[in-house]
Order: C-alpha cells, then structure tokens, then sequence
C-alpha cells in the first residue's frame, strides 16, 4: 500500500506520497480502507511545525471507510462495519488506517462514507462551538448575536447551519463575493466581504452597525491574527470571544487589559480535544452531527477533492484560501 509521509517540518512540498507496509491489528485495534481523508487547518499546523510533533510522522486525523480486519478481543466492531474515526494510531493520509476499537464511530445507514469523511474533525468543532464552547439558543434565552470567520469554509458553513438550528442570528465574513453566496445559502443573515483597506477598522464598523452599536454576543475567530483585534473591538459588554483557530497566523501575546477595556470581556482558545476527550461525549457529538446530515438536516459541502497522492495540492489549495467546504483526499 501508499501513504503521505513527512521526513521533517516544513512547506507542502515535504508531503510525500511512498510505499509503506500493510498494517496488521494488534489487540483492540482495527484496519480500516478509507473512502475518504479530511484535509485540515490543524494538519497544515503540524505539518509546519506550528503544533510539536514528532517526524518522521504520517499526517492527518479524520476519515471514514470500511473495517478490513479486525484484532485479538475487539468487540462491536466487525470486518465491513462502516466507520469514522478522529483520530488513528498510524495516521490518516493512507490506503490503511490503523485505529484503537474503541475510536471507531459508527457511520449512520444513510450517510455515504465519502460525506461522512468530512464531518468528524469539522462538525464536531462547529457542534461543540455551538454547544459547549457557548450554549446558543435553547429553552429561556434570548437570540445571541455572533459572528464567525470564514463563513464559506468547511466549519464555517457547518456552524452557521447549527447555530441557525439552534435559534441563533449569524453573521459572517468571506474572501471573496463569489464565497459570500455559500455563505448566504448555509444560512448566514449577512456577509462581509473586506475590500483591502483597514479590514480590521472596516469589520468593527460593519458589526457595530449590524448590532446598533452593542456588538455581537459571540465572536468566533478562526483565522487569528488578521482578526483578533477586531474580534476584542466588535464584541458587546461581557460577551465571548472564541479563537478556535489561527489560519492567518497565530495572535501574538497581548495586554490582558485589553479584555477590561473592551468591556470585560472573555477570551477562550478551545480545541476540539478537549470537547470529545470523554468517550461517551465524543459518542454523543458524534451522533448529533452525522445523523443531522444522514437526515439531510445538516448539509456537508465538499469543496474540492484530491487524489490521495495530490496531498500537497490539497495543501497549498488550503493555505492559500481557494477552497470553499471541505477539502477531501481520495484513496485509490
């Protein structure tokens, strides 16, 4: 079989696609064949050294196909079983993914694998953004105001289609016009789009005005550096400012009392991590995102789809922002 391979941290070009050995399950592990291999922000991350890791490794996290074998005193889980996975012992950029029983998501009758490939890392972020790193909506609360980043991107449509569901009014930024409409279709009440000068100033101006000068309730921030100081100057009294993300460059430290300035506000960096660390919590994220999307309550939009081989492409199309939803690899 093949996979992608890194020697050393560096550009999408350390990427590089080589003959490795079948995988064989050890005890409470499982050998799947994926039909489809999420591309991520957080595989760039490690990718270049941003996040430690140790080389020579085999990147990627996410992915879902079919159990082809099956080790010593696993119990429900059965060869041809379809699963997803967030996380694998020999990483995901593969013909074969090696994966701990126990991590194997169960992939609803209706869902194809291809979808269900791109919906592990990025709608388990959006869900738990949703309803964990904040709680929008339910029973008793007023409608939040907030706002999210990438509006057009794999987890920015996924949230803006949760938060929506959850009673939220979301407003969004894109790149580009072109990307404004998928946010706009996603669900998104309103759309920036930035026109090269002073974004940060422009933003501030545009989310004031869209919230009669209160600012939003939350601010979701996944691009990071090119955003933060508009996300501290564009959100109410007390409100929450989520940085789930640093796409444009990681936010440099800054003065604490900043955040007492601005209005008191809260500041977290969430990882998914820590939202489905607890197998019974990853188990129910799980089920909530996948069976929305297997009822078609959720839609997933996959943007571009890239032999497996072509991972660097699906990198540089990634970093370089001309990607719209979900980026995939595709095993032969």
């Amino acid at each position: 079989m093949h996979a992608i391979e890194i020697d050393a941290p560096g550009g999408a070009d350390t990427l590089e696609f080589v003959p490795v050995p079948e995988l064989e399950p050890g005890p409470g592990q499982i050998v799947v064949h994926p039909r489809g291999i999420g591309v991520n922000f957080y595989d760039t991350y490690v990718r270049g050294g941003v996040y430690p890791a140790d080389f020579p490794l085999r990147p990627g996290s996410e992915g879902a196909g079919e159990v082809i074998a099956v080790g010593p005193g696993v119990t429900g889980v059965a060869h041809g079983d379809r699963v997803a996975w967030t996380g694998s012992v020999s990483g995901s950029y593969a013909e074969q993914v090696l994966l701990g029983a126990e991590a194997a998501l169960p992939v609803p009758p209706g869902l194809d694998l291809v979808t269900a490939a791109a919906l592990p890392l990025q709608g388990l972020t959006a869900q738990m953004l949703v309803d964990g790193v904040a709680h929008l909506g339910g029973p008793g609360t007023d409608q939040h105001t907030v706002f999210i980043t990438a509006g057009a991107g794999g987890v920015g449509q996924l949230f803006i289609q949760l938060a929506r569901a959850a009673g939220a009014r979301v407003l969004t930024m894109v790149g580009t016009e072109a990307k404004a409409e998928a946010a706009r279709t996603a669900g998104a009440e309103d759309v920036f789009v930035p026109d090269g000068e002073e974004p940060v100033a422009a933003l501030t101006e545009w989310l004031r005005g869209h919230t009669g000068g209160r600012g939003v309730d939350v601010f979701y921030d996944g691009l990071g550096r090119a955003t933060f100081d508009a996300a501290i100057a564009s959100t109410r009294m007390r409100g929450l400012v989520v940085l789930f993300g640093g796409a444009s460059g990681q936010v440099p430290p800054f003065d604490l009392q900043r955040l007492n300035r601005a209005g008191s506000l809260f500041v977290t960096r969430p990882t998914v991590w820590h939202y489905v660390s607890d197998p019974a919590e990853l188990q129910r994220r799980w089920a909530e995102v996948s069976e929305a999307a297997s009822r078609g309550d959720l839609a997933v939009t996959i943007g571009a789809t890239y032999p497996l081989e072509h991972a660097r492409y699906a990198h540089e199309a990634l970093e370089a922002r001309m990607t719209t939803g979900k980026v995939m690899l595709l095993p032969a």
